[in-house]
């Protein structure tokens, strides 16, 4: 008979409890600092982009002006005098000044010292006033090219306007250009893809060649032709845009020249669109021939379902790889194209404008390096972001780079050998 043998039961391990996400996010951020960075700068453009009226100290378009005292007239004067007596006077031969709205300027000889206050000549405007006792010598004049202060973090640039307003500001519009070009890009990209790899044949063939010869163009040669025919204020599509679409001629969002921007966006969208179709048709031509598309199409289903329902869902991941991926190439397009002088108008508060402003580069060479460098390095910030940004991203989504120890992962599977 057998005889029953008691095992004894192993205590249950306890099991400690999940930790906390914030903590999950923690440890991930420590493993991650490059991506963290990335995020923070990503961040800072979406912040500064839709938040630019409220956090800009200064209008980016305004030529800041300050008014400077040089004294005060100790006696009246008449019309046709012109030589007064200055008290407090902080004046030299050539000085310009108003006195109650008449231009002046000081003449030789050297302005003189007496008891009552300091003698000046000067010449007078030709609409000649009296003034009273007791008036004062001012001079409203533009800050230009004024060093980084705590009034102004960034400077001022050669024509008197605030760096850090137009810093800021031009995040706006880069913004605007990258999303308008990639949502505009990819999604046409997307949609030619698809139809091409799906179909083949004679539609394949004429979608492809289409897009050999843009992509035999280099993209800068590409964007330049394409901008310099559209951008036109007599183009068809100017004048389509601005008579048949909602889009306004003049300013919105606080952009002065928004057709001009969305123009250039659209141009830039358009390179975009031909880099997109040729990925999104490789990815097409292998899905297309898996079971399941056989099965629907024997179920009787149509190829506009089958390429929404079956193909689309299949490469929409791809799609949104690729317009992250874009995104900074598209910002960075503009600069390209602006610097060449057929972006953005010039004066508008832009990255790739400020960059190439013909004024501000020679200022450069003598010395006022702040007018080009902030915009310069705000440019480099977003493009770096992005890119750190997305290696973060791809390590933590790919299994295989997840737990090896490469870029920064847990490696879990690092060194570990058959058993």
């Amino acid at each position: 008979m057998a005889r029953e043998v008691a095992l004894p039961l192993e205590i249950e391990e306890e099991r400690p409890e999940p930790r906390k996400r914030w903590k999950r996010l923690l440890s991930t951020a420590r493993k991650h600092p490059l991506g963290v960075f990335g995020l923070g700068c990503v961040s800072l453009l979406f912040f500064c982009g839709i938040f630019a009226d409220l956090i800009v100290p200064f209008d980016p378009e305004a030529t800041l002006r300050e008014r400077q005292t040089y004294g005060s007239l100790v006696k009246a004067i008449e019309p046709n005098d012109t030589r007064l007596t200055i008290a407090d006077a902080q004046l030299e031969v050539g000085t310009n000044f108003d006195i109650d709205g008449e231009r002046m300027s000081v003449v030789p000889p050297a302005p003189k010292v007496s008891g009552t206050g300091t003698i000046i000549n000067v010449q007078r405007a030709s609409s000649q006033s009296a003034h009273e006792a007791g008036a004062a010598l001012e001079l409203d004049t533009a800050i230009a090219n004024i060093k980084p202060s705590w009034s102004h973090p960034f400077g001022t640039d050669h024509n008197a306007k605030d760096v850090l307003s137009r810093v800021i500001f031009g995040a706006r519009i880069s913004l605007l250009i990258g999303l308008t070009a990639i949502i505009t890009g990819v999604t046409a990209g997307a949609f030619f893809g698809v139809i091409s790899g799906y179909f083949g044949k004679i539609v394949d063939t004429i979608i492809q060649r289409c897009v050999d010869i843009l992509l035999a163009f280099p993209a800068v040669v590409l964007l330049l032709a394409i901008i310099t025919v559209v951008g036109d204020e007599d183009s068809s599509v100017r004048r389509f845009l601005a008579n048949n679409t909602p889009l306004p001629k003049g300013e919105f969002l606080g952009i002065p020249t928004f057709l001009d921007v969305f123009i250039v966006a659209l141009v830039i969208g358009l390179a975009v669109a031909v880099f997109t179709t040729r990925v999104v048709r490789g990815a097409v031509l292998s899905i297309k021939e898996n079971v399941y598309v056989d099965a629907a199409r024997a179920m009787g289903a149509s190829d506009a379902r089958i390429m929404w329902r079956h193909i689309f869902p299949n490469v929409a991941a791809l799609v949104v790889i690729l317009g992250s991926v874009l995104l900074p190439v598209a910002i960075l397009a503009e600069a390209a194209i602006s610097f060449l002088g057929v972006g953005v108008p010039l004066g508008t508060p832009s990255w790739g404008a400020d960059l190439s402003d013909e004024k501000s580069r020679q200022n450069m060479l003598e010395g006022i390096w702040w007018p080009v460098f902030f915009p310069g390095l705000a440019l480099s910030l977003v493009v770096l972001g992005f890119n750190m940004l997305g290696d973060a991203f791809r390590d933590l989504s790919d299994p295989r780079l997840r737990g090896s120890g490469l870029g920064g992962g847990g490696g879990g599977g690092a060194g570990r050998g058959p058993i």
